[in-house]
């Protein structure tokens, strides 16, 4: 596991999550363009969070959730690939 990439992606995640909410905004009547800022809150907060799953995504996807020792997912390389996948659906046997 990669922890010096895990925790900043944790910290990431954690005030997304905290902020979507905007509390500090409750009661205010303030409008921007015809909308309430609170709505304008949601709609950039929700750019934020897109763009920050992106690179999440592009990045450091399966962080925090590898298996120990060699890296492998435990599936052999024989029980994959087209040879098995042909032969299950034509009820052939596999070679």
């Amino acid at each position: 596991m990669r922890r010096t990439e895990l925790w900043p992606w944790l910290a990431a995640a954690v005030v997304l999550a905290g902020l979507t909410v905007p509390w500090f905004l409750w009661g205010s009547s303030t409008v921007v363009a015809g909308l309430p800022v609170w709505l304008w809150w949601h709609v950039g907060w929700m750019c934020l969070a897109s763009v920050a799953f992106w690179l999440f995504a592009q990045r450091a996807w399966g962080i925090g959730i590898e298996t120990a020792g060699d890296g492998s997912s435990g599936v052999s390389r024989d029980e994959t690939g087209p040879a098995r996948e042909a032969g299950a659906e034509t009820g052939g046997e596999r070679r």
